[in-house]
């Protein structure tokens, strides 16, 4: 805890900082294309960079839009599908004082796919592409408009988009420059000029580099010029922390070491409250599921084996366990929500029926389905992963299923996530626990159950495959218009849940504890926040 003593002293005195005790065990990806899940995005994405699009966090009560970001607007050719025109806004500049421009954006694609290009860096692809597979370029029109193609008609991409995010080239260009001379791989040099970007980045976003320790702490400071001057930061600095262990984050917290922290201990709210912090919550679109293998030879091939599972666990004292921090999960999306539909498998507790099915597909209690999962001990959108899941171990034990958990750190399991069950990372695992953003159509569906979407292509993890589906996906896909893509995306949610390539567990309401000195704060329906509505009193 030496480090976050440190983090105490009178260097912060004159300043407005906030000091944010992370799950994440290492400081995310601070380049351009953030790792450690969506708490990077969080972290070291919206915060120093920006997208052509963007979400709007400003509402608590509804789900956060698309929103212009450094593209004032955008529309597909009337032509040809596959093709998007977007108009960029003028005027931005990257923290290093050059211009964010048309040839701006067609590098920052170029660095995840073209591999031929000097800026490629493999070490941002996965967590890109995987979230856009169908993007195959970009082309500048002029200074301020740029062509983007798709590989197929594809609605979502703009969406999509809000995931890619945009570092200087100007900058990135001087730290290539820079690379030894005795270093001639092209690769190499690539690597090395963006080792050396990472540790003094430049990007458009609200805050800019300060300080930057790999495993330790990340500090930001506020953009005083930043082009949206509504949201310039008011807070002077923001210090962020590796605390992956939900005892140690509480500690911090409780003895002033940090001002807020993400997935408090649940057994600790009550003490949390009673000495003044304050704590957030809000219903995001997030799904915190098992993702079921499917291939010849495990259990879960079976749809019975995947429907008992769903019947066997008690969500609802899963819920009480966690001190009423989640909602229980009947599908990807809940009732109410638009693309719902109408499932004909009711996800509930009932494990007298699960039980039926087992003994239906050959298990009893002496002849258990033996099945391993890879999990974390943490992580982003992770919850309190070590005592679900061993709830879950539990109730499934009644239903026949003898459960062993591989446990590892966050980052590993998420990039394991992206091989795909058949790679001899998975270890012969019949499902994997990471949490997911159901935000929009691709990233709540498509990429789970798109034959198309096959690691490495995306996350389709356990190789779900269904004719039936695809087309229900393709109709989705290729509706351009938002009410008939909603009821094209209820009636394919309704053929999932049937289906249940996941066991549908909760879905998070982000709690965070802060300290009462943080004002401004908007907890929004998102897996993010916008830290620069807040101040320091």
């Amino acid at each position: 805890m030496a480090l976050l003593s440190s983090l105490s002293t009178a260097a912060f005195a004159q300043e407005k900082v906030i000091r944010i005790g992370m799950t994440a065990a290492d400081i995310p990806r601070t380049s351009g294309q953030p790792d450690q899940g969506y708490e990077g995005n969080r972290f070291t994405g919206i915060t120093i960079y920006d997208s052509l699009t963007q979400w709007d966090l400003s509402s608590t009560s509804k789900a956060s839009e698309m929103i212009p970001g450094l593209a004032l607007t955008w529309n597909v050719d009337p032509t040809d599908p596959t093709k998007w025109i977007f108009t960029l806004r003028p005027g931005v500049r990257f923290h290093d004082g050059s211009a964010f421009d048309a040839d701006a954006v067609v590098w920052n694609v170029d660095k995840v796919l073209r591999k031929d290009a000097p800026q490629y860096d493999p070490a941002q692809i996965g967590a890109t592409l995987s979230r856009m597979p169908t993007l195959r370029s970009a082309r500048k029109i002029d200074d301020l408009t740029v062509e983007i193609t798709t590989s197929e008609p594809d609605s979502f991409l703009p969406i999509n988009l809000i995931n890619l995010y945009m570092a200087s080239p100007a900058h990135w260009e001087k730290k290539f420059a820079a690379v030894p001379a005795g270093i001639t791989d092209k690769a190499e040099r690539s690597k090395a000029a963006w080792t050396a970007f990472a540790a003094d980045f430049s990007g458009t976003g609200p805050f800019r580099a300060a300080k930057f320790v790999p495993r330790e702490r990340l500090e930001i400071v506020r953009n005083p010029e930043y082009w949206d001057a509504t949201r310039r930061p008011k807070v002077d600095r923001l210090v962020m922390l590796p605390l992956p262990e939900s005892s140690a984050r509480t500690a911090a917290l409780l003895s002033g070491q940090v001002d807020w922290i993400e997935a408090p201990a649940p057994d600790a709210v009550d003490a949390i409250k009673k000495r003044g912090f304050t704590l957030y919550t809000n219903l995001q679109p997030h799904l915190w599921p098992w993702q079921f293998a499917m291939q010849p030879g495990s259990p879960f091939a079976d749809r019975r084996l995947r429907h008992a599972a769903n019947l066997c666990v008690d969500r609802a004292a899963l819920k009480e366990l966690l001190s009423g921090l989640m909602a229980e999960s009947t599908g990807i999306v809940s009732p109410g929500h638009p693309w719902r539909g109408e499932p004909t498998f009711q996800v509930r507790y009932d494990p007298a029926a699960a039980r039926k099915l087992m003994i239906e597909a050959g298990y009893a209690q002496v002849k258990p389905a033996r099945i391993r999962v890879q999990i974390s001990a943490s992580g982003s959108g992770q919850m309190q992963p070590l005592p679900m899941n061993e709830f879950i171990q539990q109730n499934l034990k009644a239903c026949f299923f003898d459960v062993q958990f591989d446990v590892m750190e966050w980052n590993t399991l998420f990039s394991n996530w992206r091989l795909g069950a058949k790679d001899p990372s998975a270890n012969g695992a019949a499902a994997i626990n990471v949490s997911i953003a159901t935000t929009d159509p691709f990233l709540a569906m498509a990429r789970f159950v798109s034959s198309k979407a096959f690691p490495p292509v995306s996350n389709n993890w356990g190789y779900f495959s269904n004719p039936d589906i695809d087309v229900l996906l393709a109709k989705a896909r290729t509706a351009f218009e938002p009410e008939q893509r909603d009821r094209a995306l209820a009636v394919l949610h309704a053929r999932i849940v049937d289906e249940a390539p996941f066991l549908f567990i909760a879905h998070d309401v982000s709690p965070r504890a802060l300290s009462p000195k943080i004002k401004g704060v908007v907890q929004p329906r998102s897996w993010f926040i916008d830290f620069t509505t807040m101040s320091v009193d």
